[in-house]
């Protein structure tokens, strides 16, 4: 089957970079932040294949399925919250010159902070990670030779061991072509599927008006749509990928021009995704929304070129998931393990790390094989995520002004991630938000509250 070569093919030469670029990793800023010499072309080129992953491949070819064009709302919400990063944090963000978002906190408010941020963000991020594997069990297995968690299983394995081999380094340097792959595949794959179905004109003829209503339509509300802008677009805004991204330009003004860029090139991504996903629903009704893309490439492409959007896709998956669990293995070994080991030194930390990864893909892969829904898993994660951490951050940037204090911190990121779990596990309506909310009260109400009593101390001569 020319399919399964290319993929075997694509496979073998990731582990083959992973190897290769294990050599030019040794270093503690190598494998992290790829030696801060990234240019505007290598972090737009990572930041756009690490957002272009499961969810906006096959999770939202699904949307675009099930729910017409409101689908693209799924990564347009992303390019929103990138133009709010480049205006406001990008810059700031680099210049503190860390490692890992926790590390920031702690700069912003203390240590205590800073822990419960890494706990949470971890958490959180092996449910990213673990969309990932689901997405790449969707799309290998539609070649017909085995069982989707057996693709997952395999798919995890190599994508772990090339992370544990290359690092940063590696992953940084593959994500510029992997985003041109990514490209080529989704519009590639778009145009025949048009030619089938007689153009844009044909679709439009094929399907009810409502799959083309926008911004909203029957099956996306105007409360649809604000729970995306917040609880997913924020995590453009504050997110531990991003600023992965951020910390490995070369200075401010690199980070500050690549996520504009960024912000600009995922537009035509949204719509081109969402056609295909809409596509795919008049040619093929009957299947699962999720299976909309592989189908695209099985039945409508070539087998060469089939195969090669095939390897694009596992591309756009791949480069999600590499992200995603170096990020979540960073914070696990600097900002966890290392605040209670500080005599680490960096040979054992680089090993550390590297168990880590291996840690957090294992518990990814078994929470994808327990799941189901690629975007029902990243909504799990990112509502956790947002509700608990991503208020907090962006008060800590302005914290002098806001007054807001480590224990009004504390209480935020504990309130908003527990009420935020709580909403998601016995599917709580209107909570999710609502625990956005319940953070947002408990930052500013306990910040209040500890500058008063600091306050009452002064006055009464005590030390603080």
């Amino acid at each position: 089957m020319v399919e399964l070569g290319i993929i075997v093919v694509y496979f073998l030469v990731m582990l083959a970079i992973g190897v290769v670029s294990r050599r030019q990793a040794g270093e503690v800023d190598d494998f992290f932040v790829a030696g801060r010499r990234g240019s505007s072309l290598l972090i737009t080129g990572s930041l756009l294949a690490t957002i272009v992953g499961g969810s906006a491949t096959v999770g939202m070819a699904g949307l675009g399925f099930t729910q017409g064009l409101t689908g693209v709302w799924w990564l347009l919400v992303s390019s929103i919250g990138l133009v709010v990063l480049g205006f406001f944090f990008a810059e700031k963000v680099r210049e503190f010159g860390l490692y890992t978002l926790p590390e920031l906190v702690e700069k912003q408010y203390d240590g205590r902070v800073a822990l419960a941020a890494s706990v949470l963000i971890v958490v959180a991020w092996i449910g990213v990670v673990a969309a990932q594997i689901i997405a790449s069990g969707k799309i290998l297995g539609i070649l017909g030779l085995g069982s989707p968690a057996l693709w997952m299983v395999v798919f995890t394995i190599v994508f772990v061991a090339y992370t544990i081999l290359g690092g940063q380094y590696a992953v940084i340097r593959t994500d510029t072509l992997q985003a041109i792959i990514i490209f080529a595949g989704i519009f590639g794959g778009l145009a025949l599927l048009l030619s089938r179905l007689g153009g844009l004109g044909g679709l439009h003829l094929s399907l009810s008006p409502d799959k083309f209503a926008f911004p909203l339509s029957s099956q996306f509300s105007g409360k649809e749509l604000i729970s995306f802008l917040l609880l997913v677009g924020l995590t453009y805004v504050v997110g531990p990928d991003m600023y992965s991204r951020l910390f490995c330009a070369k200075d401010g003004k690199t980070a500050r021009v690549s996520v504009f860029w960024t912000a600009l090139l995922i537009i035509p991504f949204a719509f081109g995704i969402t056609l295909i996903g809409m596509g795919a629903s008049v040619l093929f009704p009957q299947i699962s929304p999720e299976q909309a893309f592989p189908t695209v490439i099985m039945e409508v492409l070539p087998p060469f070129l089939g195969g090669v959007v095939l390897a694009a896709l596992l591309c756009a998956v791949m480069s999600s998931a590499d992200t995603c669990l170096l990020s979540a293995a960073t914070i696990l070994t600097v900002d966890i393990v290392g605040r209670f080991r500080h005599s680490l030194s960096q040979k054992k930390i680089l090993l550390l790390s590297r168990w880590g990864i291996a840690v957090l893909g294992l518990s990814s892969l078994m929470l994808a094989l327990a799941l189901k829904g690629v975007i029902n898993a990243l909504l799990f994660a990112y509502t956790i995520y947002t509700c608990g951490l991503i208020l907090p951050v962006i008060a800590g940037f302005y914290k002098g002004r806001l007054k807001v204090t480590p224990v009004g911190a504390l209480a935020a990121i504990t309130g908003g991630g527990v009420a935020a779990l709580i909403s998601k596990l016995f599917d709580i309506k209107y909570l999710d938000l609502g625990s956005l909310l319940i953070s947002g009260l408990l930052l500013f109400m306990v910040s209040f509250i500890d500058n008063r009593v600091k306050g009452k101390r002064l006055d009464d001569g005590e030390s603080i």
